[in-house]
């Protein structure tokens, strides 16, 4: 970056009136953050029986196996983890992931796997949603498509890294790629705010429900084919912010494990005949379909094909039309693309084969009627198709050009660096003054309403500070989160609660913001300090933030608290 950029990057929105400087609640020491790995077998685990045959190590074998590693464990941290946690040492964030690895009973090859294990697997990151930064899924690889693309939609209003990985090569050989798959994985789940359901692998992190394997013999064995890596890991680890898929409701995380199984794929090819597509399509039980069709979504436009079709969708058979091609999109512009959708069959875009039969079993478990699965289908869950609208770029508008301009700036870095340089301003800016038309303006211009200022406070800490209501639920429906932690370690939570903002601290709390457990102890401390002043009103702001509101003494007794009058 010039030193025009450099310049631009230190600037910064000073601090609302409201926020006071200070940490009410300890951070763990050398900012600790905590992942849970879920390690459900895969190739990365695996060891060489008598034969020479791969075949899942005994029962704990991995995490010992870890800990001799010193950059997977740093065996001189105090206080050392427990048996199941390992620790790595601090990062160039001046970050430390301390991660406990669950280890799934039986491990399985990844060809054995079944949505009853999806369902496991995500069931386990609800249950633990709470207690820990982020999440990594060790798995295999012949099937790890499939399981990133179902997570990603059982996974709803996800606002935490979930990252799936594992290797071609077992972690104990000596040459493998399992050792810095899993490593940068522990990075990305525990130092980024990414709240998606990411595939890493080979320096390379992909929307989960964008993949698909493509090599069996090497470690760039994935490839997303429409949609660029959310980062890309050589000597720095650069995320591309604009292509992340903010959730954008304010709801809690959850997951519904609910799949209809009964869908198919079925892969045409010259020369298919009308029996076997109608023999496919017959099955009783078949509630969705698949179809794998020619270049741009096409297909042999013979009638009697087309009303075996027909009839089947007649029947409320759902059936998504995707290409065979690797890249690419299916469209209307070709004859035989049309007859397909004349017989009921829906557009699939450009999803992959892996996604689509995954959102199809999410799509029809639901409770809705025929007309709103399909609609369903057609629409962007969670990012796994592409939005063809176009919206204008910050970097276009007029203002940076006449900044740019009078700044002498004439190539793209540079033209880059005044505009990364203004959005958290302008955007914290707008927060502060309550200004949701200036907000979305920004946003319609391709601004970022999530970017943090250079003390990592983003649009939502401003707001919470602000106890501004209609701006904290406009920034949420926008996909701010409400985990982003500024250079104090505070999250909008905090701030809410410093300020006793009410109705912000409720409305966080409904969207899914918590303290971690680390925080929940501090918090007794400040518990016991508002008892002994006598203040409800505080008591009752870290309730409604979700900390126990009876505090105990030194034996574990409840100290009794006489609440003051409401003046």
């Amino acid at each position: 970056m010039s030193s025009l950029g450099r310049a631009l990057s230190r600037s910064r929105l000073s601090q609302p009136d409201a926020f006071q400087v200070q940490k009410s609640l300890t951070q763990p020491p050398d900012d600790e953050v905590s992942v849970l790995v879920l390690y459900t077998g895969g190739t990365i685990g695996m060891v060489e029986d008598k034969t020479g045959a791969l075949v899942p190590a005994p029962p704990g074998y991995l995490i010992q196996y870890l800990r001799t590693i010193p950059f997977l464990h740093d065996e001189e941290y105090t206080p050392p983890p427990p048996t199941d946690c390992c620790v790595l040492p601090l990062s160039k964030e001046k970050k430390r992931v301390v991660y406990r690895i669950k280890e799934y009973n039986p491990l399985l090859d990844s060809s054995n796997m079944s949505p009853a294990d999806w369902e496991k697997i995500a069931k386990d990151i609800e249950t633990n949603y709470e207690q820990y930064t982020g999440f990594v899924v060790l798995h295999g690889t012949d099937t790890m498509a499939y399981t990133s693309s179902a997570l990603s939609f059982m996974c709803e209003n996800l606002g935490k890294p979930v990252i799936v990985t594992g290797s071609q090569l077992p972690i104990y050989q000596l040459r493998t790629d399992g050792r810095d798959n899993l490593l940068v994985a522990l990075l990305l789940a525990g130092q980024f705010n990414i709240p998606e359901v990411g595939l890493y692998f080979y320096q390379k992190l992909y929307r989960g429900n964008r993949v698909t394997k493509v090599d069996c013999a090497s470690f760039n064995a994935f490839t997303s084919p429409n949609l660029p890596p959310l980062a890309d890991v050589e000597i720095d680890i650069k995320i591309n912010k604009d292509i992340i898929w903010w959730p954008s409701k304010t709801e809690k995380f959850s997951v519904d494990t609910q799949l209809n199984c009964n869908v198919g794929v079925l892969r045409l090819f010259p020369g298919i005949t009308d029996e076997t597509v109608e023999n496919f399509l017959q099955c009783p039980i078949m509630a969705g379909v698949i179809l794998e069709t020619f270049g741009s979504g096409n297909a042999p436009d013979r009638q009697s094909l087309m009303d075996i079709i027909s009839q089947a969708s007649a029947r409320g058979v759902i059936m998504i039309n995707c290409t065979q091609c690797l890249r690419g999109s299916v469209t209307s512009a070709y004859a035989t693309g049309q007859a397909l959708a004349k017989a009921g069959v829906i557009a699939g875009f450009d999803m992959t084969p892996e996604a689509a039969l995954s959102k199809l079993a999410y799509v029809l478990a639901k409770n809705l009627s025929l007309e709103e699965k399909k609609q369903m289908m057609q629409c962007s869950l969670r990012g796994e198709l592409t939005d063809d609208s176009k919206k204008p770029k910050l970097c276009d508008s007029r203002f940076i050009q006449v900044i740019a301009k009078s700044l002498s700036i004439n190539c793209d870095e540079e033209l880059a660096a005044v505009r990364d340089a203004l959005t958290p301003t302008l955007v914290c800016v707008a927060a502060k003054n309550g200004d949701i038309e200036a907000l979305d303006a920004l946003k319609e211009m391709g601004s970022d309403l999530i970017t943090a200022d250079y003390d990592g406070r983003t649009p939502l800490h401003v707001a919470a500070c602000e106890g501004d209501v209609k701006v904290v639920e406009y920034l949420l429906s926008k996909g701010a989160s409400v985990y982003a932690r500024d250079c104090f370690g505070e999250t909008p939570l905090h701030n809410a609660v410093h300020c006793r903002h009410k109705d912000v601290v409720k409305l966080l709390r409904k969207t899914g913001a918590h303290f971690s457990p680390s925080e929940m102890v501090d918090a007794k401390t400040k518990l016991h300090s508002l008892v002994a002043s006598g203040d409800s009103e505080g008591l009752e702001i870290w309730q409604l933030a979700g900390v126990d509101q009876k505090p105990t003494d030194v034996n574990g007794e409840f100290i009794k608290f006489t609440a003051c009058p409401r003046s």
